[in-house]
């Protein structure tokens, strides 16, 4: 581990989420419980934003994974299991069959 203190390390993945390239996002989005809300506001998410790097659809499903590896720990088997369902609308949405 670096000479970083303990609270900085805790704290990177917010401010990936605040300051990053990636895409802005609904307050709250993946508080919401529900599969379709989640992915179609992902999904507008990306495609409207400027500051993407890759594809609409590469960055929605990487930010939905992103916030699932981050907050994985306190996430209960519900909170998942919706993640997991908001992921197979995004692909849905977008029309991949891949998983």
């Amino acid at each position: 581990m670096t000479t970083k203190t303990k609270k900085t390390v805790n704290k990177w993945s917010a401010d990936v989420t605040e300051h990053s390239d990636a895409m802005d996002l609904e307050k709250d989005i993946f508080k919401s419980g529900d599969p379709d809300k989640i992915a179609a506001s992902v999904k507008h998410s990306a495609e409207t934003s400027k500051r993407r790097k890759s594809s609409p659809y590469q960055s929605a499903m990487s930010m939905l994974t992103f916030y699932e590896n981050r907050a994985g720990k306190n996430l209960n088997a519900d909170e998942k299991d919706t993640l997991e369902e908001a992921k197979d609308k995004l692909r849905e949405l977008f029309g991949k069959d891949d998983k």
